[in-house]
């Protein structure tokens, strides 16, 4: 039997993303490894989108979605079962790798049991130590093998500390750009993919669409949506013919925000269309159904996140807004040493050295704020437009390796060992 036709061991990768972001984060990298190794067995956590790749889910993704210092004290006993039963799952499976798909505050204390016992231990998205607690370095190369970066600016603070990382980009670089076509076909398209919601004919005689968007967790809804429901009646006061689509992730969360705006906006009843994704959805240029709300907008009001970095590469004006505790923000405050909390301000930062979009943080994110910052927007767009364009196309000239290819190749040098040989 040659080299070449011997059978390729199975290696077993467990793997754990901590929200809705993370699961497509996870099911890209997933996708990427099935393609360069055939012979891969995954267990951990993750959602829908890991699950078609191959996953078994060893508990709710759900369980881990919690958000914010004084949230993830409530939720602690919870959290302590999660991690016991996760590593109870990968001991059980005897995994060869970790991937800890961004959540570092519990993937690393995942990794920090699992190193030690030999199990090569990869962190997917890194940590902030750029932004605040440097010193959280410490902890990381104790819980770590590698870290993947989505930003070039990240892999500084790496290579002062000696511990390897490699910048692979952010997988929404490859799968989002500009679309130059009209916002008139842009919006014909989308109401084409949702014949479930007829009520979207609306936003074709629109003179401004204005897309909501509160987050993808409860807790983020419930700190959020108050805000943008009172921004939103505002603008439909203040511009004529004005509509507001609202994407949400799931029947559930339809449902919160619906009965939100019954009580509370009553008025916006036919102007604000809240859609999900039910199976139906199926958008020919490839967009997430929150991405193709964004893509038709004139301007996107949103919560500080990872829909930030899907805005900024769509190139869509927006305006970000940002609201926890009093408790978390208190603590953040003091800890956080750059001065921007949205993903294209710190980007252009980085390039520029100024700001590109409004951020309207905790007591500065009102109503009246968030709706005056629409209409400077909506007055002129191509400025802002002109500043996402810059940005983000120095991001993709800076951002090149294969997450997937980086994990194996500093595995199996880290291992040296040829059972796992992969042709």
């Amino acid at each position: 039997m040659t080299q070449s036709t011997l059978p390729i061991k199975p290696l077993t990768i467990g793997i754990v993303a901590g929200e809705v972001s993370g699961d497509a984060l996870g099911a890209d990298f997933m996708q990427q490894m099935n393609a360069i190794h055939p012979n891969i067995r995954w267990v951990g956590v993750g959602g829908v989108q890991m699950a078609a790749q191959g996953l078994h889910s060893v508990i709710e993704l759900s369980r881990l979605s919690v958000m914010g210092l004084v949230e993830v004290v409530k939720h602690l006993p919870d959290l302590l079962r999660a991690k016991k039963e996760i590593l109870t799952a990968f001991d059980d499976a005897k995994i060869d790798v970790f991937v800890g798909i961004d959540a570092p505050d519990f993937n690393l204390r995942l990794g920090k049991v699992l190193k030690p016992s030999g199990v090569y231990c990869v962190q997917y998205v890194s940590p902030s130590v750029w932004a605040w607690r440097e010193n959280r370095i410490h902890g990381i190369k104790a819980a770590t093998d590698l870290v993947l970066c989505l930003f070039p600016f990240e892999l500084g603070v790496y290579a002062k500390h000696q511990h390897p990382a490699v910048c692979v980009g952010h997988p929404l670089l490859a799968k989002l750009s500009a679309d130059t076509r009209s916002l008139s076909d842009k919006r014909t398209e989308l109401m084409t993919a949702l014949p479930q919601y007829p009520y979207l004919a609306r936003l074709l005689a629109a003179k401004q669409v204005i897309c909501l968007m509160a987050g993808s967790r409860t807790s983020e809804i419930d700190a959020i949506l108050p805000l943008l429901i009172d921004s939103a009646k505002l603008l439909a006061n203040q511009q004529a013919n004005c509509q507001f689509i609202l994407p949400v992730v799931s029947q559930a969360h339809s449902e919160l925000v619906q009965a939100y705006c019954q009580t509370h906006a009553s008025e916006l009843v036919d102007s604000i269309h809240i859609v999900h994704n039910d199976g139906q959805f199926s958008y020919t240029s490839s967009l997430g159904l929150s991405q193709a709300c964004m893509n038709i907008s004139d301007v996107v009001l949103l919560a500080s996140g990872t829909a930030t970095l899907e805005c900024l590469l769509l190139e869509r004006p927006m305006v970000v807004v940002y609201k926890v505790s009093a408790i978390t923000y208190a603590i953040a405050k003091r800890l956080v040493k750059i001065p921007y909390v949205s993903l294209p301000n710190i980007l252009s930062h980085q390039q520029i050295g100024q700001a590109i979009v409004p951020e309207l943080i905790q007591a500065d994110a009102t109503a009246m704020a968030v709706s005056e910052q629409a209409q400077m927007i909506l007055a002129d767009t191509s400025k802002q437009t002109a500043l996402l364009h810059q940005t983000a196309m120095t991001l993709r000239a800076d951002s090149h390796t294969n997450p997937a290819q980086a994990v194996l190749d500093e595995f199996f040098k880290h291992k040296a060992v040829k059972q796992y040989d992969i042709g």
